[in-house]
């Protein structure tokens, strides 16, 4: 039986991220965290002759949620864009995972039409923190992948 090897696991920080607003491209050189999900709903359906139920998919909720180090003007300038005109800017979000150490290449994959949701921080102290962060919540209308991983070249045995 094959298994993978330690040396193509991927180092949680080898990589980057970069936001695109109003043809701006702004690198999150602050971001601690991202991460981004699908969660696909599904209908039950039962029919007379069988015991079983089966699922259907259904809607796909495309989500993702970020923890940044306070500072970043750009989701505050969002914040203020959205109660100045009652428009929230969208946004995309390109992440790359890419360490050099892991057999397995890099992969980039962009999302499109992302916009802020949940809570928003202002502003922010805490006396206890030796670093301030903020954690944010958004939606996505769309993704990409522009580059995948592939199958590592050599496996344990």
């Amino acid at each position: 039986m094959s298994y993978l090897l330690a040396s193509d696991t991927l180092h949680g920080a080898s990589g980057k991220a970069f936001v695109t607003i109003d043809g701006k491209v702004c690198e999150l050189f602050g971001a601690k965290n991202i991460s981004t999900n699908m969660n696909l709903s599904a209908a039950e359906m039962k029919v007379v002759g069988t015991k079983k139920a089966q699922e259907k998919p259904g809607a796909a909720k495309l989500t993702g949620k970020m923890t940044v180090y306070y500072g970043t003007p750009l989701f505050l300038d969002m914040a203020a864009q959205y109660i100045r005109t009652g428009t929230m800017p969208s946004f995309a979000l390109q992440v790359a995972n890419d360490d050099e150490a892991a057999a397995i290449g890099a992969q980039t994959v962009a999302y499109y039409g992302c916009r802020l949701s949940g809570d928003v921080p202002l502003s922010l102290l805490d006396a206890e923190a030796d670093m301030l962060t903020m954690e944010l919540s958004f939606s996505f209308e769309d993704f990409e992948v522009l580059s995948a991983f592939h199958d590592p070249e050599n496996l344990g045995v």
